[in-house]
């Protein structure tokens, strides 16, 4: 159970990557009081939390309504990993935040209403996106019996409690840690998001032809 347990968690650390997301959310709310930032940050993840439940517990019947098999998603799913790690090893899912991020700070203006970023883009798609949905959807569906179903969402809880105080302490976080840290830490988690995903084809392809 340990083992689940450490597994989920690293896999949903690095694809939902808290560290990744503080920058951007202290980018985000700039402009905002401590309070303000707090509570965008609260309903951030809780938001993120709910939509990534959902998925969790009842995707595996949504493919089966749309007649996909399941490894056919660990397939599509283990891809779509591989092609954010590619990106996190090359710098470029960094890149691509941030100029999400200019563009929503943009489009808010420089009025003294601070825009509520909680929903757009931090809870989708930067926390609950495409990959974090693929993931714990993959990593439920290995899971066999309620004990090893409760491991996984337990890995879940503990990575969006992480979130949520990377997003509470974005400030500070950044300050500590430095751009250079930040991409050295994007790089190593790149490259072993990789070879989660290449497990996760693997897998999908013994299933589907051994």
């Amino acid at each position: 159970m340990l083992e689940l347990f450490i597994s989920a968690f690293v896999t949903l650390f690095v694809v939902i990557d808290p560290p990744g997301c503080a920058p951007i959310f202290a980018g985000l709310t700039s402009g905002a009081t401590r309070a303000q930032a707090r509570s965008m940050a609260i309903r951030a993840t809780f938001i993120a939390t709910i939509i990534l439940l959902i998925f969790a517990l009842f995707g595996e019947q949504l493919l089966a309504g749309l007649h996909i098999e399941l490894d056919s998603f660990r397939i599509a799913g283990g891809i779509m990993l591989f092609l954010i790690a590619l990106d996190m090893v090359f710098e470029k899912r960094t890149e691509r935040r941030e100029a999400r991020a200019e563009k929503i700070m943009a489009e808010s203006g420089s009025g003294p209403e601070i825009e509520d970023v909680s929903v757009f883009p931090m809870a989708m798609p930067m926390i609950a996106g495409p990959g974090s949905i693929a993931t714990i959807m993959l990593l439920m569906s290995r899971s066999e019996g309620t004990p090893q179903t409760l491991v996984v969402l337990g890995a879940l809880a503990a990575v969006l409690l992480l979130t949520l105080l990377a997003l509470v302490a974005a400030g500070p976080l950044m300050k500590l840690l430095g751009k250079r840290s930040e991409a050295v830490i994007t790089r190593l988690l790149g490259v072993l998001l990789a070879a989660l995903a290449a497990q996760y084809v693997i897998d999908g392809l013994k299933a589907s032809f051994g």
